[in-house]
């Protein structure tokens, strides 16, 4: 199995497989209500078995090459991930998401990760636009698009119903020639 290091605090990311259900459950029970706030996810895994179908469904994503599902650990703790939702590469799309439990709020973590799986999926996939669709309510979420170099592409009025009531969502996106003018930048500055 690989992990990659997201820097020099020990922090890594590996697949978010199904043989982890188990630590992926007691993860989710430490962040329910705080990654609830704007996501589903904690809505469907509620239980070893809906973990175990929901990281299946995702190695099926991988499979088929739709979709990927990384988890985040810092101190050998499951801490929270990033994903593709969606996997296009004939059309050259994806869509990116994430989620942390509030004990590693702060500390760069997403930002990191997500920058590693959309290097990826422009690089070695062909990807040509990542998307990061989130509730207008949501600011550290906005602020990880912006981090990532992401544009705002418009506003989704009250097109999320979600416990009960509509919310807003900003789509952000980046280009694959606009990643790479960005990481070019980063490595002459």
């Amino acid at each position: 199995m690989f992990a990659i290091s997201l820097g020099e605090d020990g922090a890594e990311m590996r697949p978010l497989e199904p043989w982890r259900a188990e630590e992926f459950l007691a993860h989710m029970d430490r962040g329910r209500e705080f990654v609830g706030q704007y996501i589903v996810l904690p809505d469907f895994v509620t239980d070893l078995e809906s973990c175990r179908s929901f990281l299946h469904s995702y190695a099926e994503k991988v499979a088929a090459d739709a979709g990927r599902i990384y988890g985040i650990w810092t101190g050998g703790k499951l801490v929270g991930g990033v994903l593709f939702r969606t996997m296009d590469v004939e059309q050259g799309t994806a869509e990116a998401g994430c989620w942390l439990e509030p004990s590693a709020v702060g500390q760069g973590l997403v930002t990191r990760a997500a920058r590693v799986i959309i290097d990826w999926a422009v690089e070695e996939r062909g990807i040509h636009r990542v998307e990061w669709q989130v509730s207008a309510a949501n600011e550290a979420s906005i602020a990880v698009a912006r981090r990532l170099g992401m544009a705002k592409d418009g506003v989704l009025r009250e097109s999320y119903l979600y416990r009960g009531t509509r919310h807003d969502m900003e789509v952000w996106s980046v280009l694959a020639p606009e990643w790479r003018a960005a990481k070019q930048a980063s490595y002459n500055g």
